[in-house]
C-alpha cells in the first residue's frame, strides 16, 4: 500500500508530491497545534527571547506547519537554535525605524529573528497604508523569517493586499544557463483578500525548488527529483541530497526584506473588490480541465484546506524530524515534543 501526499506550498517553493510507503506513513506522528505552539514558545524562551517575541516566533512557525510550508515550521528549529547560541541571531533585538515617510519606512532589525522583525514590518506597513493607501517597509539586519506568505497575509486581516519579498543572504542558485552560485532563492509572496472563497496566496522562490524543500529531502535521506539541483562542473542532475554542496539550484548572513500593504479601498469599495476576487477564483477553478487533470488549483485554496485539516487532526511530523527536535529540546532543558504529544 502506498499513500501519496499532494504537492504543497513551501514558503518560497513547492515541495513536489511525495509517495510514502505504508511503513513511512505509519512513522508520521500527528501533533496537536496547541502542543506544538507551547513547545516552540518554550524553546524560544530557553534561547533568550522574551515572552512576546517567543510567542511571535512560535506562532509564525506553527502557521507554516499548519498551512503546509513544512520546511519553514518546526523543521527549522535546530538551525535557529544553533544560530541563536552562536550569536548569529540576537534574541533581544531592539527594532528601530531608521526612516519614515508618508508611505514608506526603513527599519533596522538589530540582527533579531526574522519572524519578529517581519511581523513588526508588516504591522507598520498596514499602519502606513491606512494613512496613505500604500505602505512599503524595508528591513535591514534581519534574518530568516520562515514562510513569506505569513507576512504577505497579515494585511489581509485589514482588507488589504499584501506583498513580501526577500534578498537571500546565501547564494545557492546559478543564473539561467550558468554554473556559478551567484543568486539567492529570493522568495516572493502575494496575498489578495476575498470574501467567501479562500484568499489568493502565492508563495514562491525564484529557484525551481526552495532551499527548505531541498533540505527536507536531506533530513529524510531520500533522493530529490531530477531537475532541482545541477552539478557545477557539467550541469548533470544531482539527486542525492548529501551532494547538494557540489551543485547549484536551478532557476525559475543578514537578510534584506520588505513588506508592502496596499489599501484597496483607495481604488474600489472593499466588498466590490472581494466579490470580484471570489468571481475570478470560481471561474478559474470551474473552468474546463485537460484530460487527466483532477482539479484546477488557485494559489491559497490548498493552503486553507491544509490549515483546516491540520487544526483538526494535528501537524504531521516524520519520526526523523521528531527525534531531531527532541534532541534540541534536551539541549535546551525543555520538555521534549515527543513527551507532550
Amino acid at each position: 500500500m502506498r499513500r501519496q501526499f499532494p504537492a504543497r506550498d513551501c514558503g518560497g517553493g513547492v515541495l513536489r508530491a511525495h509517495v510514502l510507503t505504508k511503513t513511512e506513513a505509519q512513522a508520521i506522528r500527528r501533533v496537536p497545534a496547541a502542543t506544538l505552539q507551547a513547545f516552540l514558545t518554550d524553546a524560544m524562551r530557553a534561547c533568550g527571547l522574551n515572552d512576546a517575541d517567543a510567542a511571535t516566533v512560535a506562532s509564525a512557525m506553527l502557521e507554516a506547519d499548519l498551512t503546509g510550508s513544512d520546511a519553514h515550521g518546526v523543521f527549522r528549529l535546530a538551525g535557529y537554535v544553533r544560530q541563536l547560541k552562536r550569536g548569529a541571531m540576537n534574541p533581544r533585538a531592539s527594532i528601530r525605524v531608521l526612516e519614515r515617510g508618508p508611505a514608506t519606512a526603513l527599519i533596522d532589525g538589530d540582527r533579531g529573528m526574522g519572524h519578529v522583525v517581519m511581523t513588526y514590518a508588516a504591522n507598520l506597513a498596514v499602519e502606513l497604508a491606512r494613512a496613505s493607501g500604500l505602505g512599503w517597509v524595508g528591513a535591514r539586519r534581519s534574518n530568516h523569517a520562515g514562510a513569506g506568505a505569513i507576512y504577505a497575509a497579515m494585511p489581509l486581516q485589514h482588507g488589504m493586499v499584501g506583498i513580501y519579498g526577500a534578498a537571500s543572504s546565501v547564494n545557492h542558485m546559478a543564473p539561467w544557463g550558468g554554473s556559478e552560485p551567484l543568486l539567492g532563492t529570493n522568495p516572493i509572496a502575494v496575498a489578495i483578500p476575498s470574501r467567501e472563497e479562500a484568499p489568493v496566496v502565492l508563495d514562491i522562490a525564484t529557484s525551481l525548488a526552495s532551499n527548505g524543500a531541498i533540505r527536507s529531502y536531506e533530513l529524510e535521506g531520500k533522493p530529490m527529483p531530477q531537475g532541482w539541483v545541477q552539478n557545477r562542473e557539467d550541469g548533470s542532475p544531482i539527486t542525492d541530497p548529501r551532494r547538494i554542496n557540489e551543485g547549484t539550484y536551478l532557476p525559475m548572513g543578514n537578510v534584506g526584506q520588505f513588506v508592502i500593504a496596499l489599501d484597496v479601498a483607495r481604488f474600489v469599495p472593499p466588498d466590490v473588490f472581494k466579490a470580484e476576487v471570489d468571481r475570478h477564483i470560481r471561474e478559474l477553478a470551474s473552468s474546463q480541465r485537460l484530460p487527466g487533470s483532477d482539479e484546477i488549483r488557485v494559489p491559497g485554496t490548498g493552503r486553507a484546506a491544509r490549515r483546516r485539516e491540520r487544526e483538526k487532526n494535528g501537524v504531521p511530523l516524520p519520526a526523523t524530524l521528531l527525534a531531531q527536535v527532541d534532541e534540541v529540546a534536551k539541549s535546551l532543558n525543555v520538555t521534549p515534543l515527543g513527551a507532550r504529544a
